[in-house]
Formats: C-alpha cells, structure tokens, sequence
C-alpha cells in the first residue's frame, strides 16, 4: 500500500491507465481493487504462455461473473488481449483495469477496438496536493516526485538506475527504435530542450540523425509518457504568433536524470523545471473534474513576452505565467500584461518560487507555487 492517496478514483468502468515507470500504477490499483484478478505481463512465464495462446487468458477467467474487475498489468506486452478483453466486456460483462507504460504498440495494434468500452485514465508523479506535508518545491525540482524515486533513501541513485530501466525496458526490450545509438544521444538533447519550443533542425543536428527520426523519437518520449508536446496558441489580437509546440518533460527529476545532472539545479534549470512541474500539476488535477479543457502556451513572434500556460473552458481564459525567481518584481509581469486584451480571460496568474500572495494593481494574481497547486486540486483556480 502507497503511503500517499493518490487523486484518482476507479471509473465505473474499463479503462486504460497509463504512466511512465515508476510512477506508481500497479501500488495504486493493488489498493483500489483489491479483489480483482491480476494478470501480470511482466511474469515472463505467464507472459510466454499468453504470447503462445492467447486463449488461455479466456480461461484463466472462466468463473468471473459480470462486473467483476479484471486487471491486466503492462497490457502493451501483448496488444492482441484486447481482442479477448473486448469479447468479455461485451459477452460476459467483466470490468477491466488496462496498466501500461507505453501506448505505442496499443496504438499500432488498434486499441479504438476498446473506444467507447474502456475510458483512458492518466496517472502522474506525486503532486503537492498527494504529499501533502511532505511537499517540497526544491526536492521536487531537484529529484522530481515519481514515488519510485521519492521513497527511495538514495533517490540520486535510483534516478540513475532509472535511465537504464527506461532504455532497457521500454526500449530495448520492446523494439521502439532501430537505431539505439542515435536514442541515446538524442534524449539528453531533448533533455536541453525541456519547456523550449521544439526544434526539430536542431534536435536532428545535435544529436546526428535525419529530421524525420527526431519526429519519431519525440513520438517515442510522448508514447512512453516521460513529455509532451504543448501547442501554441493563435490569440488573433494583430499579432504575429509562433506557431511550434513547446516540449514539456513530465517529471523534473528524470529530465534531470537524462541530463545526468544531480546536485542541486543551477538558476538556468530552475524556471523550465518549476514551469513543466506547472504543467504536469495542471494535466494531474484536469482529468479529475472540469479545470479546462484545452491547454496551450501563447508567445507572440519576436517579442520577449510569453505566457506559459494558457488554459480554455468554454470561451473563458486563464493565463499562468512560472517564474523561478524568489523575490517578486513587476518584470515578471510581461507577458501577463501583453495578454490583457484576450476576450474571455478571467484571471492572470504568475505561479513564482517566492512565499507572498497579492494581487498587482492592474489585477494579476501573484501566488507560491504551493497555494497554485493546492487551487488546482481544490478546482479553486477560477476566479467564481
């Protein structure tokens, strides 16, 4: 049993949930569902004897009755269950809990044979809200918050095993590339380029590979759940906008870790680690209820104003803007400014690593990092 509740709830029906390694899936459902049957993937024998007849998954199961929950485990090892998992859905009624930590096979394998019959959950590192007391900004920034390495008594030990487990197992083991050498140059490159809009010459150049490989390997760091791809967003306010995604890595810790870089962050890190841990805190708590339903970044074209995080629901706005810095000064403002003329925004926020909260004469919100994610779990973010 995890030593920290986690935010999310069992839907009433199948789902997929899927997290990087680490990240706390087969703790979490162990608890939730603690009668269900578990079928282990990562079991080499059992996954042979699956793998060799798939048939037998049905018989394993032979004396479930309807509603019962069934949890399949590392699921994207033998993408072709699901056409077992979808025949006793429909035919018997049973209830599946679908865990994995990469949905590349799934998608090539045709997981909408599910759509509709299995809903998609997501679960993230640790947020401020699940530690609780615990919560600590620079540890977190630092180490990150996957529970695998949190708990850990040498998580600078364990983030460096965790590179390998990440190449060995999802990597290697499931053939995701061809050419390893060039993944493994890539990744502390992309690494670099954690909360920076995405570069794909660059990447390509630095790591020694064509721009179509680096499209792939982005593909790859998106399907395996360690980043994202944050679009950007068009405000049409007569001013030219960057039209590429940023890449967002989804736990500070292992960005830190392809990097190799353990001590504690130097000022250069600090503002893309505290930004993507925004980032990840917003996805965390958005699945959970109605916090927004489309996130974007907005950077005018040739301008040092941006804001991070533009959140839209309905036709209503909230702007966040993350800054590092510790002391409160009204530059940090910039981009919040340059964004007052957006129709629907009902409140800018600047999420800073400084402990005051006010509001700004012109009516921005300035906010600890703890208070912004507490408000996200409290669904408290918008102004009522």
């Amino acid at each position: 049993m995890s030593k920290y509740d986690r935010i999310l709830r069992v839907p009433a029906q199948s789902f997929f949930l899927f997290g990087m390694r680490g990240v706390g899936k087969s703790t979490w459902i162990r608890g939730a569902l603690p009668e269900a049957v578990v079928i282990d993937l990562l079991d080499e024998r059992l996954f042979r004897d699956l793998l060799a007849d798939p048939s037998l998954f049905s018989q394993m199961l032979a004396e479930r009755a309807a509603g019962d929950w069934v949890v399949v485990d590392e699921v994207q090892r033998l993408p072709e269950l699901l056409n077992e998992v979808h025949r006793l859905i429909e035919r018997r009624g049973l209830r599946f809990a679908l865990l994995g930590s990469s949905a590349r096979k799934l998608k090539a394998a045709g997981t909408n044979l599910l759509a509709g019959r299995a809903i998609r959950r997501m679960m993230y590192p640790l947020t401020a809200a699940e530690l609780g007391e615990d919560f600590d900004l620079e540890r977190v920034l630092r180490f990150g918050s996957l529970p695998l390495v949190w708990t850990s008594d040498a998580p600078r030990e364990t983030l460096e095993a965790y590179g390998e487990l990440y190449l060995r197992e999802e990597i290697r083991a499931e053939a995701l590339v061809r050419n390893l050498p060039g993944f493994v140059r890539f990744l502390p490159v992309a690494a670099l380029m954690n909360g920076a809009v995405v570069n794909v010459s660059g990447l390509a150049r630095e790591a020694g590979v064509a721009r179509a490989t680096v499209q792939g390997y982005i593909e790859i760091l998106e399907d395996t759940l360690l980043a994202y791809r944050l679009r950007a967003f068009e405000t049409r306010m007569r001013v030219r906008e960057r039209k590429h995604p940023k890449l967002h890595w989804v736990d500070p810790g292992v960005v830190r870790a392809v990097k190799r870089q353990f001590g504690a962050p130097v000022a250069e890190e600090r503002g893309p680690l505290l930004e993507s841990w925004v980032g990840t805190t917003l996805r965390a708590h958005a699945q959970a209820g109605d916090l927004f339903e489309e996130m974007f970044y907005w950077s005018p074209h040739r301008s040092q104003a941006e804001v991070d995080f533009l959140l839209r629901r309905g036709s209503e706005f909230l702007a966040i803007e993350v800054k590092a810095a510790s002391r409160y000064h009204s530059g940090l403002l910039r981009g919040l400014r340059a964004l007052d003329g957006l129709d629907g925004l009902k409140r800018r926020l600047l999420v800073y690593a400084g402990a005051r909260s006010f509001r700004s004469a012109d009516g921005i919100d300035v906010w600890p990092a703890r208070r912004f994610a507490l408000a996200a779990a409290s669904r408290t973010l918008w102004p009522r």
